[in-house]
């Protein structure tokens, strides 16, 4: 979908602003700034951030938004200049004109910009933005579909900066990802290398699933390992009991 003009809100409906290690995905492990927008209405069963899905009214505006993140990128000896665009969905039609111009504002001071994308939709004008695009793929275990001709538009317009995401609960999850993989590889005019993550499912404070991320690992080497399998970070280190020391 092509937005003509976005209008700018008078608010960004905004859930928070924070610096964190990215903690899952090709980029793990990266530190950068969060900006997390509240509204989303996929209703991922698994999702671990439910406390976003209300719509709210907005609540910064594009100016406040922009010094936050700058007073969080100077806070450390050297700047960091990478922003996660993140929700809820900030790809929801009602967030678009937002993030739209917050991508605009951002670009112009130089920041590194991810978008994490539900993979229900395409926006051209902000993909066209942005530096990396993190694009899900949702297993049976969320209760949400994907349409695999997105994710050939994706591979075809944004393959040199993006990313598939899944996460994987069970057997069925796997094979799952892999039938799409074989389709969508089987649809593509040349070789399907934009880089495929498996994410083992489990929530904050549960016990490491190490039976589960083994079985994981163990079936993609089976079938053929198109995959990358990486555990989320922010999940092993910070624990629901997790505290101020």
């Amino acid at each position: 979908m092509r937005y003509k003009k976005a209008i700018m809100t008078s608010k960004l409906a905004i859930n928070a602003i924070y610096m964190a290690t990215e903690g899952e995905g090709i980029h793990i492990g990266t530190p950068q700034i969060f900006v997390r927008f509240q509204g989303c209405n996929i209703g991922c069963i698994n999702c671990d951030s439910k406390d976003t899905w209300e719509f709210t009214d907005g609540n910064m505006n594009l100016d406040a938004v922009v010094a936050r993140v700058e007073e969080l990128a100077g806070e450390y000896p050297m700047r960091v200049k990478r922003v996660s665009i993140t929700g809820g969905d900030p790809l929801h039609p009602k967030h678009v004109p937002a993030v739209l111009e917050l991508s605009r504002a951002l670009k112009k001071r130089g920041y590194f910009l991810n978008l994490e994308a539900a993979g229900t939709r395409i926006v051209h004008e902000i993909f066209d933005v942005l530096d990396f695009i993190s694009f899900d793929f949702k297993t049976p275990s969320t209760g949400v579909k994907t349409n695999q001709k997105l994710i050939i538009k994706l591979w075809e317009q944004y393959r040199n900066k993006a990313q598939i995401k899944s996460v994987i609960a069970t057997r069925h999850d796997f094979e799952a990802a892999f039938d799409a993989y074989q389709a969508i590889s089987e649809q593509t005019e040349h070789k399907f290398d934009t880089p495929w993550v498996l994410t083992p499912c489990y929530e904050p404070g549960d016990e490491l699933p190490k039976t589960l991320s083994q079985s994981i690992v163990e079936l993609n080497h089976t079938y053929g390992a198109p995959f990358r399998v990486i555990l989320q970070q922010h999940k092993v280190m910070y624990t629901s009991d997790f505290g101020d020391f």
